[in-house]
Order: C-alpha cells, then sequence, then structure tokens
C-alpha cells in the first residue's frame, strides 16, 4: 500500500418537527448520548457531525448538558459541525428563497451556539438537484457530501469515486464528496473488520484515496436492535479500536480536513437524484414493483455489476403526484412563503422585520421534509407530523394577518390556482377559519384550518395500495396455511406486525376523503357496502362544479352548481358554503337538488371526514343532540333520526358539530392506513367519516333541500392558551 487511506464519518442525527417528545427523549438516550460516551474515549478519532435545526432547538432545551459536551468536542477539534437548511427541508420541496434563507439562518443559529464557523452541510435526504449548487454557495456552504451513487448516474464508475469533486452553478463553485454505499450497510451491520478490509483494499488500489462515510446517526442504537448490537454488545467500541489499531495507514478526518489536506479528483455535474432507495420509493406503486421485480431478476447475472448505475428509478418531485396530500401541504407552504416575501419586498412593511422574521421560522418549520413523502419509515401517514406542518402554517398565516391589520371580524374570498393543477380553488377565510374549496373536483372542502388551533380538521389521508401490502398479505396467507406447523412463526423473522390481523384491514379509497363530497347512493344500501365503495349511482362525487363568488364585508359565499347523472336521470345539484362575521367560527352549507325524478326513491349522503382528532382515548369522543357521549372516534355507527352530531377532542380542546335542519341517519366509520415503520407494519387512525344521509321518494316538485351548520367551538383551546400564558407570565 502507498500512501495514507483517509476515511470520513458523517453522522447525521434528526428528529422531525412535530414529532413526539418522548421519540426525542428515546433517541437521545439509545443513541446520541452513548455515541458521544463511545466517541469520547477515542480522542484520536474526529468525525463530522450534523444535527438538524429542530433536534438541535430540542436539544438546547431538554439537554443542555449536551449542548456543552459538543461545544468542548468542537473546540478540540474532534468534532466538526455541520450546517444545512434549519429545519431540514427537502432543498427542491422549497423556492430558491427558501433554499438560501433556511441555510443562512442555521448557519448562524450554529455560530452563536459553539462560536465555530460552519463551512459545510448536510443535504437533508442527499435530494439533489444541479442548480441546488447555486443556491448552497450563495448561502456561504463551500462542500457538502451525497452518496456514490449520484456519481454513478453521473457515468462515473466506483473506481473514481475516491476523494471529492468539484461541481459548479454559474461559475459558483461546490465541493461534494461521494458517500460510500458499501459502507452504508458494513457500517454498524458488518463485523468492523469487514469495513477495515475493504478500505485496505481501496488503499491498495489507489494513491492517498478519501472514502466518505454519511448516515443516519439514530441506526447507532435507535433503529429496532442496534442499540443492544452497537452499545451493549460492543460494536462501536471494537469499530473505533479497529481504526485506530490501523492508524498507521488509515487516518480518520472530518469533511473539513479532507478539504484542507488534499485536492480535488476531478469535476462533475450531478444529475437530478438522491440516495438509490429514495428513488425507488418515489416511483409509483404499479412501477415500483416492476422495478423490484427487474432488480430480483437480473441481481445475480454476472453483468449486475456493471450494468446496475445505469437502471434508475424516480425523481423526488413525484411524491406530490404521487401523493396528491403531500401537494396540499406544499402548495400551502407555498403560499405562505409568496405571500411572506410579497411582505418582506414592501416597503410598507420595512419596520416589521422581527415580525416578518418570526414568520419565516414558522414556515421554516413547516418545511421539514418527513411530512412530505413516505419510504421506509411512516412520514407522510403519520398524521401528528402532518398536523405539526399545518400548524406551523396556520401560525404563520395568523401572523401575516395581524401584520396587515385586519379588523377583530373579518371575512374575505379569493378564487386562485391554490393547489398547482391549471384550475382555480376557492379560499374563504375569517378570523377564525380558513376554508380550501375545488369546484373542479366534486366541489370538495379539502382544508379546514381553525385558526386558534392551528389545526387543518382536513389533513387527511387516503387508503391506496403500496408495494409492501404484498407482505402483509403473504405473511398472513403462510400463517394460515401453516397454523399446525412448527414452522409457522418463521416468517415473522422478515415480517412483523404491531396489530393482529392487518391484512383484514387493507381497503382502497375511490374517492378523496375530504368533505362535502356528494353520494348518491342505492336506496337502502347497507353501511358495510358503502364502506366498500359499492352502491353509487352518480357521478357527482369528483365532478366538476360552475362557481360564482357573492362577497359584502360581513358575509362571504361560493355557490356551486352541477348538472350530472344519477343513473339514467340528469339532476342539478346546488350547494353553498358561506362565512358570516357574525358566525366567525360557522361554515353555513345549503343544498338544494332539482330535476328529481318525482316518485322515485332517491338516497343521497354528504360525506364528511375529519383529520387530527386521535382515536382510542376516552377524551376523544362522538356525542348525539342530545349531548350523550356515543364512543371513542374510532368507534363505527349507523344513528338514526338524528339532527345533530358533534366530536370533540379535549387535548386540541376543539368541539366540532354538524347541526342539520332536517333530521338524517348517519354513519360514521374511521380511515385506517396500514403503512411500515421503524418497528414493524402498523394500523394508523387518519380520519373519522361522518356520512350524513337521506332516503326519500321524490316529490312532486322534483326538489329537496337541506341546511347544515358546521361549527367549531374552540373556547376550551382558548381557556387553555389563557392559563398557560398567565403561567408563563
Amino acid at each position: 500500500m502507498s500512501g495514507t487511506v483517509r476515511l470520513v464519518l458523517t453522522i447525521h442525527n434528526h428528529q422531525p418537527v412535530g414529532n413526539f417528545d418522548g421519540v426525542f427523549e428515546d433517541a437521545y438516550n439509545d443513541s446520541y448520548t452513548p455515541f458521544l460516551d463511545v466517541l469520547d474515549q477515542f480522542p484520536g478519532i474526529p468525525i463530522s457531525l450534523h444535527v438538524s435545526g429542530s433536534l438541535m432547538e430540542w436539544l438546547v432545551k431538554a439537554h443542555p448538558e449536551y449542548i456543552e459536551r459538543l461545544r468542548q468536542s468542537i473546540d478540540k477539534g474532534q468534532i466538526e459541525i455541520l450546517g444545512g437548511p434549519f429545519y431540514e427541508p427537502i432543498l427542491s420541496c422549497i423556492p430558491g428563497r427558501d433554499r438560501v434563507g433556511q441555510i443562512r439562518a442555521y448557519t448562524e443559529y450554529l455560530n452563536d451556539l459553539f462560536n465555530t464557523d460552519v463551512k459545510g452541510m448536510w443535504v437533508p435526504e442527499r435530494v439533489w438537484e444541479q442548480s441546488f449548487s447555486g443556491d448552497i454557495t450563495e448561502a456561504g456552504i463551500e462542500y457538502t457530501i451525497l452518496d456514490d451513487y449520484h456519481f454513478q448516474n453521473a457515468g462515473l464508475t466506483p473506481d473514481q469515486l475516491n476523494g471529492y469533486f468539484l461541481s459548479e452553478d454559474e461559475g459558483r463553485l461546490l465541493k461534494i464528496f461521494p458517500g460510500s454505499e458499501k459502507l452504508r450497510y458494513t457500517i454498524p451491520f458488518a463485523d468492523p473488520h469487514e469495513t477495515i478490509n475493504y478500505l485496505r483494499e481501496i488503499g491498495e488500489r489507489h494513491h492517498n484515496p478519501v472514502i466518505a462515510f454519511g448516515d443516519d446517526g439514530e441506526k447507532f442504537g435507535t433503529w429496532p436492535e442496534t442499540k443492544k448490537h452497537v452499545y451493549d454488545d460492543g460494536w462501536l467500541h471494537r469499530f473505533f479500536s479497529a481504526l485506530k489499531e490501523n492508524s498507521d495507514w488509515l487516518k480518520v478526518v472530518t469533511l473539513k480536513d479532507a478539504v484542507e489536506q488534499t485536492a480535488p479528483v476531478g469535476s462533475c455535474y450531478l444529475p437530478d437524484c438522491s440516495y438509490r432507495e429514495m428513488t425507488e420509493w418515489s416511483l409509483t406503486t404499479d412501477r415500483q414493483m416492476v422495478y423490484q421485480n427487474l432488480v430480483h431478476r437480473k441481481e445475480h447475472d454476472p453483468d449486475w455489476e456493471e450494468l446496475k448505475q445505469f437502471i434508475k428509478g424516480g425523481f423526488w418531485r413525484n411524491f406530490r403526484i404521487k401523493y396528491p396530500e403531500s401537494n396540499e401541504m406544499y402548495s400551502r407552504m407555498l403560499e405562505v412563503s409568496q405571500r411572506l416575501e410579497k411582505l418582506e419586498q414592501s416597503r410598507t412593511f420595512q419596520n416589521r422585520t422581527e415580525e416578518i422574521q418570526e414568520a419565516k421560522l414558522e414556515l421554516y418549520r413547516a418545511q421539514c421534509n418527513c411530512s412530505y413523502w413516505h419510504g421506509a419509515f411512516g412520514g407522510l401517514y403519520l398524521p401528528h407530523l402532518r398536523n405539526a406542518v399545518y400548524s406551523c402554517l396556520i401560525s404563520a398565516d395568523n401572523m401575516i394577518e395581524k401584520m396587515e391589520n385586519r379588523p377583530d371580524r373579518w371575512v374575505d374570498i379569493q378564487a386562485d390556482d391554490f393547489n398547482h393543477d391549471a384550475r382555480k380553488e376557492i379560499r374563504l377565510a375569517g378570523n377564525r377559519l380558513i376554508a380550501y374549496i375545488s369546484p373542479s373536483k366534486g366541489g370538495h372542502i379539502y382544508e379546514l384550518d381553525v385558526r386558534l388551533a392551528k389545526h387543518n380538521l382536513l389533513a387527511t389521508l387516503n387508503r391506496r395500495p403500496e408495494p409492501y401490502h404484498e407482505k402483509v398479505r403473504n405473511a398472513a396467507s403462510y400463517q394460515q396455511d401453516n397454523q399446525n406447523s412448527d414452522n409457522a412463526t418463521s416468517i415473522h423473522d422478515l415480517v412483523k406486525f404491531k396489530q393482529p390481523d392487518l391484512d383484514k384491514k387493507l381497503v382502497y379509497d375511490n374517492w378523496p376523503r375530504k368533505s362535502l363530497v356528494d353520494h348518491f347512493i342505492q336506496p337502502g344500501l347497507s353501511m358495510g357496502e358503502f364502506q366498500a365503495s359499492h352502491g353509487g349511482l352518480g357521478d357527482f362525487t369528483e365532478g366538476v362544479y360552475e362557481s360564482k363568488l357573492r362577497r359584502s364585508d360581513e358575509r362571504v359565499e361560493l355557490i356551486m352548481s352541477r348538472t350530472g347523472n344519477v343513473g339514467s336521470y340528469q339532476v342539478q345539484v346546488e350547494k353553498i358554503v358561506a362565512l358570516d362575521t357574525k358566525k366567525a367560527g360557522q361554515l353555513e352549507i345549503h343544498y338544494q337538488i332539482s330535476n328529481l325524478p318525482t316518485g322515485f326513491p332517491i338516497h343521497f349522503g354528504i360525506e364528511f371526514n375529519f383529520a387530527g382528532l386521535a382515536a382510542g382515548q376516552d377524551d376523544r369522543y362522538y356525542y348525539n343532540d342530545q349531548g350523550q357521549q356515543l364512543g371513542q372516534l374510532d368507534t363505527v355507527h349507523a344513528l338514526d333520526d338524528c339532527k345533530r352530531i358533534g366530536l370533540v377532542d379535549e387535548w386540541l380542546g376543539l368541539d366540532t358539530s354538524l347541526d342539520f335542519s332536517k333530521p338524517t341517519d348517519i354513519w360514521t366509520f374511521p380511515i385506517q392506513t396500514i403503512s411500515q415503520s421503524e418497528g414493524g407494519f402498523e394500523l394508523v387512525h387518519q380520519s373519522c367519516a361522518v356520512i350524513p344521509h337521506w332516503e326519500f321518494i321524490a316529490p312532486d316538485s322534483g326538489q329537496w333541500d337541506v341546511s347544515i351548520q358546521l361549527e367549531v367551538d374552540t373556547s376550551a383551546a382558548q381557556a387553555r392558551q389563557l392559563r398557560e400564558s398567565a403561567a408563563i407570565s
């Protein structure tokens, strides 16, 4: 061997905005602290460490002693602290101004916190587009780390990836290290000497190579079964010992050290890419399964190693197509960002800099990436993460309205392409509620924000096929076929379930789980058949409605109408949604159906969904028009002759009710998804479906109507906020 092999160890620690405090604490105890405990025993081994801003803010408050440990290690030169966008957004999911703003804001925060000079950064989820080079360097960053997969997609071979490269955008140069996929799989899962032997082989073939490792710190203790492996069984101690024992030819350095000690090995423009697994997850379910089957068929062929670098998956931005709910969050985020940019550029608001920056931090928090996609872990499927995004966005929206000096009571209505589908949506807003409605898609309310509680009651998620659902079905089938066999449980070595009988819960939705979803239903249809998406007669569920707006200072109305088919008949539905300053916490909804076939039986239902109200807790429940509790929010009901139904979440302080001008039968049932998480497959409550439905004989007039008041009472939330404010003061 000639020369020295330099190894860069880059650790990335992250917890998303909105994650439970107990999850932060468990990761702190299982990963972050014990890792430093072992590292302290090896002062000659430096690392580059990235801690996301959401996690760093938590550590500052919850564990200042950990911050002090980091500060000491940074001062000694054993830890290089890396920056990045403050709240870990996917860079392609936010505007360029926010990329630069987030990176600068976090650099300033870290420099002040640790008295350091941040020059390197972590790219969230290593999602890359070449134009990012310009934004990153404009923000003051000099180097970063991606994956060797990015470079192989640019046409380079693994043997060429033994150092860092220069990349350029509009003349601005960025240094980029290729992180080794091989090391991502050996560290910490293989014996330490497998990594040492791999590095030795590289050193024997190349002169003074630089090999970079970059991956999640949670795999050192937080991932299932890794705490025992990494710490109790001593893997990390053995790994650091092996590095020390081979220090005559193997030198561990930081990213900063490598840049200062070695020259770039070349220049390269990288294609739009992420790590390999992410490109697979961004594919649609059917194409993902085709991709996986192709890989399984070819991976044992003798030319696979040469071929695989030309086999590509999908593009991260298409998560917003794959999951429309992700696009809803993105579109809302973009709207807030644009409004803040407009305020910042206006001379009128030049003396409101601190308020704008406060709102901007809420926007930045809402850009945290985990809620916008789904792969190996929960992500988009986790309601508390989606709720956190909307909470921050609504908070920023509230601040904007305050800066614009709205009166105490106000209403407004706007038409614009709010969700970027080339059709106009309607925004009804007031001092207490904000409703987004899509006339071009069934006239649905697709977002309903409660300002005081900072909660979107329509942060719903549809049930849809995922590639891993086949594992759930296969495991259930295997268990059933082998229930009397000694090997019946062997499948569970590969597939773990948090609840039993998940295969029986695999149901998929045929329309968006939003509100004001109009259903013409077969007379006499049972709730079970409706839940299975049977018995629909009309084309109103997602049909296009024409719309008109009415506005005054005290009241705004959206009037939507559609003539469509119910069986062989042409029927007209008009629905009006109104917001009034006198009833600021209430949406007034009126339906009128015309041209009904006289004397025919009609079954008409209006679907509402309510999200973010947790199930399985006694302080979250339904109640009827007598105020009687009907059960927790995951209970199934078929109620008769009701004039009111309510949903209470005492923890959020929300009481949401529907009042009807005509008595109605009501179906309620939970919308539950099955997704994969770190601990296995799990059932997740996404929303409560509430469907008032009326069966009647069409009158001679051919007309039928009903009025509904959707009211949100936040008095409990307001009382709690007042108590908390008093306690702080």
